[in-house]
């Protein structure tokens, strides 16, 4: 039993339970159209009217780490020799953290409009992100506690600014419905995710090599 609450498995279902908070639904809504995610949010926080005018400030690429902690985490942890992982679960993590990295693309997106001043941190951490999958093997062999602390520091930001922008603008969002809303279960999910995630990174004796 103990093994299945080590870092081992930790590390991946933290990661898988902040991916499906991410992508569930941030704000509900019995009409499919209006139900907001995770990652829907920072597109559709440019349209709010206090942001576009400038009343309230936001970071909006901060909507997106999610997507970086976890792709990179799974992508510096596949290959690590004290996880011991077998082919398959490598080849899922690898494959969990391309997803994650092409997720970071804008909708209806040109090659074009990647290299405007908009989407240029986005794409710039697409591009980082897909070099870390292809790149696992080598990342393995970072000394620790380099590892860990990308880990835990883009997990924390991670967690703190989609989450405190996402409180923020919610009673914004409930006067465009004219009705009080809640967070989803999706906020939720993403937190404890996070929070598995970076528990397992603090315990795991990784850079002790066992």
């Amino acid at each position: 039993m103990g093994q299945w609450l080590g870092p081992r498995w930790l590390i991946p279902l933290g990661g898988l339970l902040a991916l499906i908070g991410y992508f569930g639904p941030w704000v509900n809504h019995r009409a499919a159209g209006l139900v907001v995610t995770g990652l829907d949010l920072g597109e559709y926080v440019k349209f709010l009217p206090a942001v576009r005018g400038g009343q309230l400030m936001l970071w909006r690429e901060g909507f997106y780490l999610p997507l970086v902690a976890v792709s990179l985490t799974f992508s510096m942890h596949a290959f690590r020799k004290p996880l011991r992982y077998p082919w398959p679960i490598r080849a899922l993590l690898l494959a969990l953290a391309m997803v994650a990295a092409l997720n970071l693309l804008p909708p209806a997106w040109t090659p074009a409009l990647l290299t405007t001043p908009e989407f240029q941190m986005q794409t710039a951490a697409l591009v980082i992100c897909l070099l870390a999958a292809g790149f696992s093997p080598f990342l393995a062999l970072m000394p620790q506690p380099l590892p860990k602390i990308i880990v835990i520091g883009l997990s924390i930001g991670a967690l703190w600014f989609p989450i405190s922008g996402f409180l923020r603008v919610l009673p914004l969002i409930s006067a465009l419905y004219n009705h009080p809303l809640q967070p989803g279960w999706g906020m939720f999910g993403l937190g404890l995710g996070l929070i598995i995630l970076i528990g397992a990174t603090l315990q795991s004796g990784l850079d002790q090599g066992h």
